[in-house]
């Protein structure tokens, strides 16, 4: 199997792959349509699964399970080139059939947002951007705990994922800034290795002035940060949160920004978008994205170039970069 049959799957629509994407994947294997499933009842379905050998999904991949490889009986790769596979491939799938995921493609731009929101939430630039509007902003915080700047202070990490060892691989950069991390999967010998400083989650909290939430949502991690943990924040601290909105109880969390006595860096909500209206969307101590921090534009390119190189490594017979096991999920985003 020197060039597999390769079937593209994602959201109709949406150009996940463009022209140089295509001829990446051409290059490792047999695009046999570049006008990418977005349902297994295309009336195309049947043919090109029956001729499979490799899908690459993307973002709005149609459910792949067990009843779809019966469809695609030569299948052998589920190379996902987006994040997360967790409700679109079935456990089961992963059983009978590799399955890789860009998700450490995706994590890159993530983190390169979250180290420049940390650099700038220690300068306070969002609250002096807000100043020279408004001088009146000043009167709606309460004076912080540690004055500003990118020297002595200490970040605080939630969740040593692929996304949170990157903010720390990227934060090595700045020796001045110290790394605190709670992950009750990691072990001191690997905090050591990792260079950071492992903490229980409250204790996290009350240490850092930049506090990161990279987790999982898993029914375990639903509000793990709440109103004690906000409370345990010093005045002056920025929460910044690019995984799930789940995690974090934003009742307490508006409390917080209501009194003046934190700030917010959002690119996820629960609900996401927040009603009109809601505090935190025009909180002058609340900086909200509208989940930006993903790949978008031209890294997009990043993630299928990752799956090209999952296709030669499958035909190659050598490992995969990112492949997933049933065993993995429960602790996967």
């Amino acid at each position: 199997m020197n060039r597999p049959a390769i079937v593209l799957a994602h959201l109709d629509g949406m150009e996940c792959f463009n022209a140089d994407d295509h001829a990446a994947l051409g290059a490792v294997g047999e695009l046999l349509d570049t006008d990418a499933l977005s349902r297994w009842d295309d009336p195309r379905a049947d043919e090109l699964l029956a001729r499979a050998e490799v899908i690459v999904g993307h973002w709005g991949c149609p459910p792949i399970d067990g009843a779809l490889l019966d469809r695609a009986p030569d299948l052998g790769l589920v190379a996902y080139a987006a994040g997360t596979v967790k409700g679109t491939i079935a456990p089961e799938v992963m059983d009978r059939v590799r399955v890789t995921s860009g998700a450490n493609a995706n994590a890159a731009p993530v983190a390169e947002f979250t180290l420049a929101m940390i650099l700038l939430a220690n300068k306070n630039a969002f609250m002096a951007r807000d100043l020279i509007r408004s001088p009146e902003h000043f009167d709606a915080v309460q004076d912080p705990a540690h004055p500003v700047g990118n020297f002595n202070k200490t970040i605080g990490i939630i969740g040593a994922s692929l996304i949170g060892r990157r903010v720390i691989e990227l934060l090595r950069a700045f020796p001045a800034l110290s790394v605190a991390v709670y992950d009750p999967f990691l072990s001191a010998d690997e905090a050591a290795r990792l260079g950071v400083t492992k903490m229980e989650l409250d204790e996290l909290c009350a240490s850092s002035q930049i506090v990161s939430i990279h987790a999982p949502d898993l029914p375990s991690t639903g509000h793990m940060v709440g109103a004690e943990q906000l409370a345990a924040m010093p005045t002056g601290a920025t929460l910044i949160n690019t995984a799930r909105g789940r995690l974090l109880d934003h009742d307490a969390l508006t409390a917080e920004i209501a009194a003046g006595r934190l700030y917010a860096i959002l690119d996820v909500t629960d609900p996401e978008p927040l009603p009109d209206g809601h505090l935190l969307r025009s909180s002058s101590n609340v900086f909200l994205t509208p989940h930006i921090a993903g790949s978008q534009g031209t890294e997009l390119r990043r993630m299928s170039q990752y799956a090209a190189e999952e296709i030669r490594r499958y035909v190659a017979g050598e490992p995969g970069i990112n492949v997933i096991t049933r065993a993995q999920l429960d602790r996967l985003a």
